[in-house]
């Protein structure tokens, strides 16, 4: 290999890249455009093929230096650099898109709540006039145990808090995704995740308001209702999107408006997961425990529930002045 020749073929592109990297030391990755984002990870490839060949051919151990120290800084900048813009972008999401997102989907979720809320009035109604309807919805071991004994049953967790925490987790999980995935029957497997939990939630509430124990069951369930059920509303607007992208996809052709409600659906359920999470946890460990008063209880959900309406608010003044 001609050395001379080679380094004055190859000098132009560690020139271009070591310019690159200027710009990106002085004011970051944000500085270059897509195409120069593009022309920088190229080039950190080619000169790193180039490195291997200078120290094959043994060029030189200055010309080994300066191409070790470039894609040593091009490293950094490419994979450290990319990874910074993904967190930052997490982070914004965290702080503005996804309250934005629930701002622009509030009319699915307000339907999903809407079908909740129905189910649950409707047991309610049902169950204080029809002591058979309850035995049709509540387990039988759940109602001797609160009418006969007039004990509730959270009890139980105490003292397998970790393994209550994960199966709570984990089945609310699965009711969150088999409501956003139930979009794909035309929301009407959404429809029914969400009726169904509500009836369920209402014949509960009922046997536990008819048996004097109303005070300490939502002293239980608010901690972590106040996160666990919005989750599932937001999921089941996630799916009722999926419907309308295959029902009525309006302006788009139904692949395009698959992928556009899809993905709203999907960001959505990023905040679904981290929030059943948050709420498993309670449930698991806080909600049950009989060391904690029930009034403090309540404060606690009350005040969950609040830092969370105004999380999901942010942003929403400037928009309405936008």
């Amino acid at each position: 290999m001609n050395i001379k020749r080679w380094i004055a073929r190859r000098e132009p592109n560690w020139k271009r890249l070591d310019g690159l990297l200027q710009q990106v030391e002085r004011r970051g990755l944000r500085s270059l455009g897509a195409k120069q984002i593009r022309e920088l990870a190229s080039l950190y490839r080619s000169v790193s093929a180039d490195l291997a060949r200078a120290r094959t051919n043994r060029v030189g151990k200055t010309i080994e230096g300066d191409l070790q120290r470039l894609t040593s800084r091009s490293y950094n900048q490419v994979y450290q650099g990319f990874r910074r813009q993904e967190w930052q972008a997490v982070r914004e999401f965290v702080a503005w898109g996804f309250p934005a997102l629930v701002q622009r989907t509030w009319g699915y979720i307000a339907i999903a709540a809407g079908l909740f809320l129905a189910g649950t009035l409707i047991a309610w109604w049902y169950a204080w006039q029809d002591p058979v309807f309850m035995s049709l919805v509540v387990p039988e071991e759940l109602i001797v145990k609160v009418r006969d004994r007039g004990e509730l049953w959270m009890g139980s967790i105490v003292g397998m808090e970790p393994l209550a925490s994960s199966s709570i987790m984990t089945n609310n999980l699965r009711v969150s995704f088999g409501a956003v995935a139930g979009g794909i029957t035309g929301g009407i497997y959404t429809i029914y995740i969400l009726f169904y939990n509500g009836v369920l939630i209402g014949a509960i509430a009922t046997l536990v308001g008819q048996n004097g124990l109303a005070y300490p069951f939502w002293a239980f369930v608010l901690p972590h209702g106040s996160l666990e059920l919005p989750a599932i509303f937001f999921a089941g607007g996630g799916g009722l999107l999926i419907a309308r992208a295959i029902l009525i996809p309006g302006q788009y052709r139904r692949k395009d408006a698959l992928k556009f409600y899809g993905s709203q659906a999907a960001q959505l359920m990023f905040g679904v997961v981290v929030m059943l999470i948050i709420a498993g946890i309670i449930e698991g460990f806080f909600s049950p425990s009989p060391l904690v008063p029930d009034v403090f209880k309540y404060l606690v959900g009350a005040g969950i529930f609040s830092v969370f309406v105004l999380y999901c608010s942010r942003g929403f003044n400037d928009a309405e002045r936008g």
